[in-house]
């Protein structure tokens, strides 16, 4: 199989813990350090490409841990396919390990951007290249209480954001509390108020009515309750008239069907790191297709990831709210080279693949 240049000849994984500037907290739960695994892919002509699992075990069940053991496999599985095959090969993961979304988007996206490298083409062009220029992200900002919210959001507004992602689904009266200090304090701002499943239908209305009492601009409710009640999705976007973002609620094609089929979101969040690389873009093309509004995220990830995920907006074109904004919230960025932050816009590149390079650590474990 060596005759075949793009064929997979290594697969190599290290974990890495990355310190976040600030606790990062949602309703399901919090997170002080990144706890994730990096990979790179070699091909049988030398060409290398990396790629990121970022585990959110509140979000997603899967840990660091599950991650390498199903690494150690899915590995196996791949040797000596063609990096030519990668949607594919994206498909034939998702069965073999279907449980374990990460591991397999962090195979995707190294066998991709080595493939990328190996074509000499930047991962976007991949994809299409439909809307190759500068973007605006939001920025997150998690639960915490009143001062400590309002003083990272001066913070990240001094830097030039302007959409703020707020965390809320804990406690009602305390998330509106907390977004109204800011809004007096940054008047000018927008929110997205993401559940992450933590309202109940009643909750996320009477969050709705507070900020609007007091003069808020909601551009998004994001997942304002749990994954299966599409119902009270789909009543809270008649109810408050401001547009429902489905996140828990998508992790497959099939689940992106049924919220459509409900009328459940106005915008369909694409997270690489909840289906897999090859699955991502389909749901993507599905959403366009259906009228919906697409949106993108992560977990809590490098720019490794993050630019897989920049890949698709620059290629696929029709994302209309970007929240690529976790390499942010790092206190330290592991990568070099690829696409890069000016203030709130990522700036794209042109070199092969994603164009970033990651330092190795000494606890690899290597798959040939």
């Amino acid at each position: 199989m060596d005759d075949i240049p793009a064929t997979i000849r290594k697969v190599e994984f290290w974990p890495i813990d990355i310190p976040m500037t600030a606790p990062f907290v949602v309703a399901t739960g919090a997170r002080t350090i990144a706890e994730n695994v990096f990979l790179r892919v070699t091909l049988s002509n030398g060409a290398e490409g990396y790629g990121e699992a970022a585990p959110f075990p509140e979000v997603g069940g899967e840990t660091r841990e599950s991650c390498l053991i199903a690494l150690q496999r899915l590995g196996k599985a791949i040797l000596g396919r063609s990096a030519a095959s990668y949607t594919n090969m994206g498909h034939v993961l998702s069965e073999q390990a279907p449980n374990y979304p990460a591991a397999r988007c962090g195979l995707e996206t190294a066998v991709i951007d080595a493939y990328c490298r190996a074509e000499n083409i930047p991962m976007w062009q991949l994809w299409g290249s439909a809307d190759v220029r500068a973007r605006e992200t939001d920025i997150t900002i998690p639960i915490a209480d009143l001062d400590k919210t309002v003083a990272l959001a001066r913070g990240w507004y001094a830097k030039g954001f302007r959409l703020f992602k707020m965390k809320v689904g804990n406690d009602v009266g305390n998330d509106i509390r907390r977004l109204e200090a800011v809004h007096r304090a940054l008047p000018d701002i927008s929110f997205i108020g993401d559940g992450n499943q933590g309202f109940s239908r009643q909750d996320c209305l009477k969050f709705a009515q507070g900020v609007k009492r007091f003069g808020g601009t909601m551009a998004l409710l994001e997942q304002p309750v749990v994954r299966d009640d599409l119902d009270s999705m789909a009543a809270i976007r008649r109810e408050t008239g401001i547009p429902v973002a489905a996140d828990e609620s998508v992790r497959s094609l099939a689940d992106a069907h049924e919220v459509v089929a409900r009328g459940a979101a106005d915008y369909i969040n694409i997270k690489i790191m909840k289906t897999g690389v090859a699955e991502a873009v389909e749901i993507a093309s599905y959403t366009k297709a259906a009228g919906l509004k697409l949106m993108i995220g992560g977990m809590v990830e490098t720019r490794i990831a993050m630019g897989c995920s920049f890949s698709l907006v620059l290629g696929l074109g029709g994302f209309d709210v970007l929240d690529l904004d976790t390499p942010l919230l790092l206190a330290n960025d592991p990568v070099s080279g690829g696409y890069r932050y000016d203030g709130p816009c990522l700036q794209p590149w042109s070199g092969s693949g994603l164009n970033m390079k990651s330092a190795l650590s000494q606890n690899i474990t290597t798959v040939e």
